[in-house]
């Protein structure tokens, strides 16, 4: 049988850390993985998780399932961090899942179950989106979204194309901190979608994976909290691979929002039904980690700051760099860099730039130039941008 196989094409960025990995220059710089690292390129366990795991294996008593929807009380803590105190919890439902991709990925099956016809995904977006919802069998089509040339998100044309969709389609929206671009929608513009989704009878399909890295935990929130406040169903694919900083373990909740709690009850069941054929039940240790983080007053605390200072230093990093750019160019070209949010930019280089930046000067980016910000060397932003702007005037 296997003799009937091709190999798969390796995935680039798995791919780009291998090549990394073997670069023997002292130098070189990691601009491409897409994980949080601090001022000495290491990704830490954050204090409270840590804290949490010791009192988990305290007090945890067995290794028994958690069933297909995982811990109620993990899901319960993740409803209050997501949708607020305000959210009208009779027609939420929630399960945890493998990490954000797992969520992604049985809430796709879901849509498919749920005859969803087309899912509308931004240009760009996060490469992986398009494997997870295509795997469901589902067909995928394009917003435009990132004007690469001013930096700024093309929302008119966004919303033209959006209104070109047919009742019932599912519009799958990064929640914050756009990833590849870290472009993000403003609050006058998420009302406007949120107008759009209910007058054209649109289905919103929120991928919320940084929430705390763009401007803050609450204020990450606002597109979901919004749009859960407006729309008559929708669904939130949430991971805490980064604001937990527990990538390995895959953490992560499927949100459900039904029109009532009967329609609810059952998208839910049938949401369940998906991931009992995929995984049967999702892995515990992270999750209840994060619930005793969440449940424990002076560990939230904790998290809550540290997450604040990861956020912060990664605001201080892009003003950092986009001055540094600014200098070594002459110009505001790259002044955007300042003004997004989150972990990454696209700083507009070709492949061929971004190829000859890893032969020539040691710089690891993903070829379509998204830079993880975390990953920029804080003592060495004009060397590092000197090199940008060489290359890149080259054409």
């Amino acid at each position: 049988m296997f003799e009937m196989l091709t190999a798969a094409p390796p995935d680039k960025i798995i791919a780009l850390m291998g090549q990394f990995r073997e670069d023997p220059r002292p130098g070189k710089i990691d601009l491409g993985v897409g994980v949080y690292k601090d001022a000495k390129g290491d990704t830490p366990i954050m204090a409270a998780v840590r804290e949490a795991e010791k009192l988990l294996y305290e007090r945890q008593s067995t290794k028994t399932y958690v069933g297909m929807a995982g811990d109620p009380l993990f899901n319960a803590a993740m409803i209050g961090l997501v949708f607020g105190d305000g959210a009208d919890r009779a027609r939420i439902r929630a399960a945890q899942a493998p990490g954000g991709s797992g969520a992604l990925r049985i809430l796709a099956e879901l849509i498919a179950r749920s005859k969803g016809t087309t899912v509308w995904l931004s240009d760009p977006t996060w490469p992986n989106h398009v494997p997870l919802i295509r795997a469901a069998g589902v067909t995928t089509r394009d917003y435009p979204y990132f004007d690469a040339a001013t930096g700024t998100v093309r929302f008119d044309a966004m919303i033209a194309a959006l209104k070109g969709a047919a009742a019932g389609d599912i519009v799958l929206l990064h929640g914050c901190c756009h990833n590849p671009t870290g472009a993000n929608l403003d609050h006058g513009q998420w009302e406007a979608v949120a107008d759009l989704l209910v007058s054209r009878g649109l289905f919103p399909f929120v991928d919320l994976a940084y929430q705390g890295f763009g401007d803050g935990l609450e204020e990450d929130a606002f597109g979901v909290r919004l749009l859960a406040s407006r729309v008559p169903e929708m669904a939130v694919a949430a991971s805490c691979s980064k604001n937990f900083a527990v990538y390995r373990d895959r953490v992560g909740t499927a949100f459900l929002l039904g029109r009532n709690p009967a329609e609810a009850d059952i998208a839910f069941s049938q949401l369940l039904s998906v991931a009992r054929g995929m995984y049967s039940m999702p892995p515990d240790h992270a999750a209840a980690a994060i619930r005793i983080v969440l449940e424990d007053g002076k560990l939230t605390e904790s998290w809550k700051s540290e997450l604040e200072s990861m956020r912060r230093r990664m605001v201080l990093l892009r003003e950092g760099f986009a001055d540094a750019l600014r200098r070594q160019s002459n110009s505001d070209r790259f002044d955007f860099i300042a003004r997004h949010r989150g972990m990454f930019s696209r700083i507009g280089a070709t492949p061929a730039q971004v190829e000859k930046l890893r032969k020539e000067y040691g710089v690891y980016m993903v070829g379509d130039s998204r830079i993880n910000v975390a990953g920029l060397p804080e003592d060495r932003l004009d060397t590092l941008a000197a090199s940008i702007v060489s290359v890149m005037a080259e054409g």
